[in-house]
C-alpha cells in the first residue's frame, strides 16, 4: 500500500513537471512567433530609456535641434547635472522639448534599448523622425509595458503627429492632460496644454481652444509656486495665444 501510494505521488510530480515544461515551451514558441512578448522577471524598473522630443514641424534653436530625437539610458539620466541639451536653449524656452521616459516593452522600443546598450558611452544615439514615428506607431498598447508607458506614449504621440495626424495628436495631448497623475508625468501637463492649444488654433477649432484656455487658467491660477506650475515663459506663451485667438474672433464678428 505504501509503495503504491509513493508511486502515485511520484507520477503526479512527474506529470506536473511535464505540464510546466510544456507550458514553457509553448510560451517560448509564442514569443518567437511574435504573438506575445517576453518579460524579464528580474527587471523591476519603470523606465529603461528616455527620448528627447520636440513638436514636429516647429522652428527650433540650434541647441534643441541637435538634441531632438536623442535617446538615453536611465542610468545616465539619473546622474547629477544631466541635461539632454548640450547647452541652454537659445529659444528662450520656446522650443518646448520634453524628456520622455519609457520602459519600452514592444519590439521597436526594445531595439532602441539594445542599440543604446551596445553603443559606447560617448557615442550619441539619435532617432530620426521616421524612427520616432515607428516607436509611436508600434504595437505598444499590447506590450507588457502598456500601462507603464501609456501617458508617456501619448505625449510622444502628440509631439510626433502634430503635422501628420492632427486628430491623433489632439487625442494624445488630451490624454496627458486628463490622466497624468504619476509624479513621473506631471512635467508633461503644462507642455501638453500649450501644444494642444497650438494645434487647436492652427486647425481653426477656436471654440475648443477657448475652452482649453479656461481649463488651464482654472487649473493653474496666478500666483502658483508648485514644482510643475507654468513658468513665466509658459504663461507668456498662453497670453500670446489668447491674444491671437481674441483678434481672430474679433475679425469674424466684424466680417
Amino acid at each position: 500500500m505504501g509503495e503504491g501510494f509513493l508511486t502515485t505521488e511520484v507520477t503526479v510530480y512527474v506529470l506536473a513537471i511535464a505540464a510546466l515544461l510544456g507550458l514553457w515551451l509553448f510560451h517560448q514558441a509564442q514569443v518567437r512567433a511574435g504573438r506575445i512578448q517576453a518579460v524579464d522577471l528580474f527587471d523591476r524598473s519603470l523606465v529603461r530609456m528616455y527620448v528627447y522630443a520636440t513638436p514636429h514641424g516647429t522652428k527650433l534653436c540650434k541647441v534643441c535641434d541637435q538634441a531632438q530625437g536623442r535617446v538615453f539610458l536611465s542610468t545616465g539620466v539619473g546622474k547629477n547635472g544631466f541635461s539632454p541639451l548640450a547647452g541652454q536653449c537659445e529659444g528662450v524656452g520656446r522650443c518646448q522639448g520634453s524628456l520622455i521616459g519609457l520602459y519600452g516593452g514592444w519590439s521597436e522600443a526594445r531595439e532602441v534599448v539594445a542599440r543604446l546598450q551596445r553603443s559606447p558611452k560617448k557615442v550619441v544615439v539619435r532617432l530620426s523622425f521616421e524612427e520616432l514615428c515607428a516607436l509611436v506607431k508600434g504595437d505598444w498598447g499590447k506590450s507588457v509595458s502598456a500601462n507603464t508607458d501609456r501617458v508617456s506614449m501619448h505625449m510622444l504621440e502628440g509631439l510626433c503627429l502634430e503635422t501628420t495626424d492632427v486628430d491623433r495628436a489632439i487625442a494624445g495631448y488630451r490624454h496627458v492632460i486628463e490622466r497624468a497623475n504619476d509624479p513621473r508625468h506631471l512635467s508633461f501637463i503644462v507642455p501638453a496644454y500649450l501644444r494642444l492649444l497650438s494645434v487647436l488654433t492652427r486647425a481653426n477649432r477656436d471654440e475648443e481652444a477657448s475652452e482649453l484656455i479656461e481649463r488651464f487658467e482654472g487649473r493653474f491660477p496666478v500666483p502658483q509656486n508648485e514644482p510643475h506650475a507654468p513658468s513665466a515663459d509658459q504663461r507668456k506663451m498662453l497670453e500670446e495665444a489668447k491674444s491671437l485667438l481674441w483678434k481672430r474672433q474679433s475679425l469674424k464678428v466684424t466680417a
